[in-house]
């Protein structure tokens, strides 16, 4: 990317480099808040560092369907992705999705998905506060962008994190927890084959302590 501006997500290589580490078959969950940067972070990380170019997207196709009418889309939108990663499953392909974690409809996909010798890695963008989340959405609108319900926003902040340590953890193959709020993210901590490595001890306290 020479001549480029330095992109907002080029993580260090030694955060995610999964070289000699993928299994043939691979999923990819960039999970977080509303407004924490899901999709420009999936956009630089899957094709650049594991080469994936499938990436179901519920919150584009919930915009294709009706950009006026945010709950009604985003159900709509549920169905669509569940289709898209099963025809992806059925067919073998590395693939990728999002999601805020905030349900739990997802561990009983994922546990499927593990019984087909997919391996799962899940990168969870952390912010410090639904505000925060709320004000990038706003920015986002005002860019074209999609919108989330401020309360929607509220309530699935906290959901998605402590459904992330209480039910998802112990599915996944590997994890990588990002601080996300700043112009650089930071990585907080880690987990693969069963090490766990803590950079940030303190925030990963008050993280856990929230999710609890």
């Amino acid at each position: 990317m020479s001549g480029k501006q330095e992109p907002r997500f080029r993580l260090e290589a030694r955060l995610i480099r999964y070289e000699g580490y993928l299994r043939e078959k691979n999923v990819y969950i960039i999970a977080g808040p509303n407004g924490s940067g899901k999709t420009t972070f999936a956009k630089l990380f899957l094709p650049e560092y594991v080469n994936c170019p499938n990436f179901v997207n519920a919150d584009l196709i919930a915009q294709g369907l009706a950009p006026f009418e945010p709950r009604t889309a985003a159900i709509k939108a549920g169905k669509l992705v569940l289709q898209q990663i099963n025809e992806y499953a059925r067919r073998g392909f590395d693939f990728a999705f999002e999601t805020t974690l905030s349900g739990k409809s997802y561990a009983k996909l994922l546990s499927e998905l593990k019984s087909q010798e997919y391996s799962l890695h899940l990168f969870f963008l952390w912010i410090p506060s639904p505000e925060l989340a709320i004000a990038r959405i706003k920015d986002r609108v005002a860019e074209g962008g999609h919108h989330v319900p401020p309360e929607d926003v509220r309530r699935r902040f906290v959901r998605g994190l402590r459904n992330f340590f209480k039910m998802y953890e112990s599915i996944l193959d590997s994890w990588v927890l990002i601080d996300n709020s700043k112009s650089k993210p930071v990585l907080i901590a880690k987990r693969r084959n069963g090490d766990r490595e803590v950079m940030d001890q303190k925030l990963f306290d008050s993280i856990q302590k929230v999710a609890r």
